[in-house]
């Protein structure tokens, strides 16, 4: 799960990590009355206007404008509110711009990077920083890799001292600075167990010209599979950041990811989705999602399933992949039976059932008098839709 920048600063104060003073705004006037706010609270007119998105590389997309004035902090609103801004996270759409964010302009020395992962190899919280900071790190890891350095905390005992040092060192930071890095790192930790996080990373971390080491930036992703200790979560979703068919699978019940593909999947079982989207890659097709409808799912959930993966334009053809244990395949075929006949279905289907009562569904399917290919494997079937979707 996504949130802005502004909501990850929210809680950094609440671990008392420093940033910057800012206020979100949601329109142009709002935009205007935050700046105006920020210069009579600090004395600095310089101000920076924000775009608010879910995607990294805003800067380098002009959304993030270096402003003096309450004047120019308007038009610089005024320009980004309603754009839409393509970075190499948006893709090629891009993401329109809904909200902003106004802060206090600083006076920058350094310009640092730092997050914490999680390496699912190592199985441990990974810390990493390096002194090529407000750049995307991919770009410092291809070309300079000897500048990112790492430390894993032991869950037992989490943070040492030494591990802080050991990165302040890489850093080449002085006795003033190490203290505060070594102080907001071992808050960005804490955050990072607590709020049950996946990523939080600050790109840039700076250095003031008083050595103050302050999170320029915030970047926080949460762990899904912890919603339910995070009631609080609810309140940061931005639906409009998020693809509508992913929140109208999520209302659903179903596992659904949108992908880039023509090829809809349509399986049960996270594992035999990933596997079954591999297998049409295999073949030379391309998935245009991931869905799983679970273990249990009705046959009105599988028809909402087939209306979701119809949204997409893109779908040339339909693969079903089922294995039948709790989900029985003759619950499953009735389910595709519906389907089909209620969205009259346009693009070529593939079946693959195994499992319980596999025979009765096959059955089911072989009857119902509509245009819907068997497969006897997942192989057999993917190789088949590949091949049919690309005579559409």
């Amino acid at each position: 799960m996504n949130i802005h920048e502004y909501q990850a600063k929210e809680i950094f104060r609440r671990y008392g990590i420093p940033t910057p003073k800012g206020i979100p705004a949601f329109s142009v006037d709002e935009a205007e009355a935050a700046a105006k706010k920020l210069i009579e609270e600090t004395g600095n007119q310089v101000v920076v206007v924000k775009a608010q998105i879910h995607a990294g590389g805003r800067g380098k997309a002009g959304g993030v404008k270096v402003v003096k004035g309450v004047d120019a902090a308007k038009a610089a609103a005024t320009e980004l509110l309603g754009k839409t801004l393509v970075t190499h996270q948006t893709g090629p759409e891009g993401k329109k711009v809904q909200r902003l964010y106004v802060e206090q302009g600083l006076a920058i020395k350094t310009e640092l990077y730092t997050a914490l992962v999680i390496d699912r190899e190592k199985h441990r919280v990974c810390i990493m920083a390096s002194s090529e900071g407000g750049v995307d790190i991919e770009e410092v890891a291809e070309s300079h890799p000897e500048k990112i350095h790492k430390v894993w905390i032991d869950p037992a005992v989490g943070i040492m001292p030494y591990q802080l040092r050991q990165l302040a060192f890489g850093l080449g930071l002085n006795k003033a600075q190490q203290k505060g890095f070594g102080k907001l790192v071992g808050a960005l930790s804490e955050l990072f167990v607590k709020e049950d996080c996946s990523i939080a990373e600050v790109n840039p971390l700076i250095i003031t010209e008083d050595d103050d080491v302050v999170a320029l930036d915030a970047k926080i992703n949460f762990d899904g599979n912890a919603q339910f200790r995070h009631k609080a979560w609810e309140e940061l979703h931005d639906l409009s950041e998020e693809a509508p068919t992913e929140t109208e699978a999520k209302a659903a019940g179903l596992s659904y990811i949108q992908l880039d593909g023509n090829i809809g999947c349509l399986v049960n079982g996270a594992g035999l989705a990933m596997s079954t989207m591999d297998t049409i890659q295999h073949f030379g097709g391309d998935p245009a999602n991931f869905l799983d409808v679970g273990g249990g799912a009705s046959q009105e959930a599988v028809t909402k399933a087939f209306k979701i993966i119809l949204e997409s334009k893109d779908v040339k053809g339909i693969f079903v992949n089922i294995f039948g244990g709790i989900m029985k395949c003759d619950i499953i075929a009735n389910g595709v039976v519906a389907a089909t006949k209620e969205l009259g279905l346009e693009v070529p289907l593939v079946v693959r059932l195994a499992g319980t009562n596999v025979e009765q569904g096959r059955e089911i399917l072989a009857n119902s008098g509509l245009n819907i290919t068997p497969a006897a494997t997942m192989a057999e079937g993917a190789q088949k839709i590949v091949e049919l979707a690309k005579g559409q």
